[in-house]
């Protein structure tokens, strides 16, 4: 029996494929007939399928699978000379992290860049980290710790994790300049519920429009049990009390380019002094100002993950199937339809289309689940 099949902590691990040039030798042939008398030290030297080739290597460690947080292999460590900190912001190949000894520029350890995984990036911001301190304040991330949570998206046919291990997410957008998409809001709200992550939807800029015009829309979120913040990041209308829900808590402020993300965090936190910029005449949409996530302490005891901001929000790992037990609204009709598998986009006896009929559910929302239920 192999060691690692007696040893618990002995894991198999697909890593990524390597490009190197295989230099192979190619003159066995010639070899053979060179040596007939030497055939036993010429199969020892052949090559095996073991080595720097294989795809699946043995590592020292335990599995994880949590349910939020898919298959992760927890690496083991040093616990005598690695350091647990919190990863503050992560910038090309350099992560910043925070430890009670200070805070550390961190590269990678190789073996966690080489696993083969669907990440776009294996640490972001909010993960707790084990590192190996080096010289001058450097240090080498050695292990990622199970995430508790995170927020993600599909980036370029890859996972990309927003943010991870938060309390709530802050969905900030404005009526006007951008103009509000309520689509972008429930896509949101559909990852969210599968994180189990608790929303709030702050609508900013509330000083440039009559809020009495945007009482419907805003209505039926508030009526699903969303909590809604009206706020200004101008007047200072609501300022207060966004900062009372992000005392001594870790939130996640996402959102389009352009609805004042920055310009909130700079009411709410004075002297932070986060890039802001207005938004373009020509297409009236938001020029980034934020270009990483960067977790940030507050005054207040919070924390906040700020985050780029989004225009398009692909969901990861959401089947059709799957999208109307997020959508709180749908869940009260889907079990009364007439068949089980019902999509409720085009069959007959549908409860859910009888419901949008008579005015017991929103159009909009049931056109929104529509979209998002074709992958649209």
């Amino acid at each position: 029996m192999s060691q690692e099949r007696d040893d618990p902590s002995k894991i198999r691990a697909e890593f990524r494929k390597r490009y190197d040039a295989r230099n192979r030798k190619n003159d066995f042939t010639r070899e053979f007939r060179d040596q007939r008398e030497n055939l036993d030290e010429l199969a020892q030297g052949e090559r095996s399928g073991k080595g720097r080739w294989t795809r699946k290597r043995t590592v020292s460690g335990q599995r994880d699978n949590q349910e939020s947080s898919g298959f992760q292999i927890e690496l083991s460590v040093d616990a005598q000379s690695g350091l647990r900190g919190r990863v503050l912001k992560v910038h090309g190949l350099n992560s910043f992290v925070r430890t009670e000894q200070g805070d550390y520029q961190c590269s990678i350890r190789g073996l966690l860049k080489s696993l083969a995984t669907d990440l776009q990036n294996v640490v972001v911001a909010g993960d707790w980290v084990v590192i190996e301190p080096q010289a001058n304040q450097q240090a080498v991330i050695m292990r990622v710790e199970p995430r508790r949570n995170f927020l993600d998206r599909t980036s370029r046919g890859r996972q990309q994790i927003l943010a991870s291990n938060i309390d709530q997410a802050l969905i900030v957008t404005s009526f006007v300049e951008p103009e509000i998409k309520p689509n972008l809001i429930d896509r949101f709200l559909v990852v969210l519920e599968k994180a189990n992550i608790q929303p709030v939807i702050l609508f900013n800029k509330v000083d440039l429009v009559s809020l009495a015009d945007y009482q419907s829309l805003v209505g039926v979120w508030g009526q699903l049990g969303y909590p809604e913040l009206f706020v200004s990041a101008v007047t200072g209308q609501g300022i207060p009390a966004l900062q009372q829900i992000t005392a001594n808590r870790v939130s996640v402020v996402v959102g389009q380019s352009g609805v004042g993300k920055s310009s909130l965090l700079n009411a709410i936190e004075p002297g932070l002094n986060r890039r802001v910029a207005t938004v373009s005449e020509e297409n009236n949409k938001g020029r980034h100002t934020t270009t990483n996530a960067e977790f940030i302490v507050l005054a207040n005891g919070g924390h906040i993950v700020d985050t780029p901001g989004i225009r398009q929000f692909q969901l990861w790992d959401v089947i059709p199937e799957e999208v109307e037990g997020y959508f709180r609204d749908l869940r009260c009709y889907t079990h009364l339809c007439r068949f089980p598998n019902c999509t409720h986009t085009h069959e007959s006896d549908c409860a859910v289309k009888n419901g949008v009929a008579e005015g017991q559910l929103d159009l909009r929302r049931y056109e929104s689940y529509c979209q998002i239920r074709a992958g649209e």
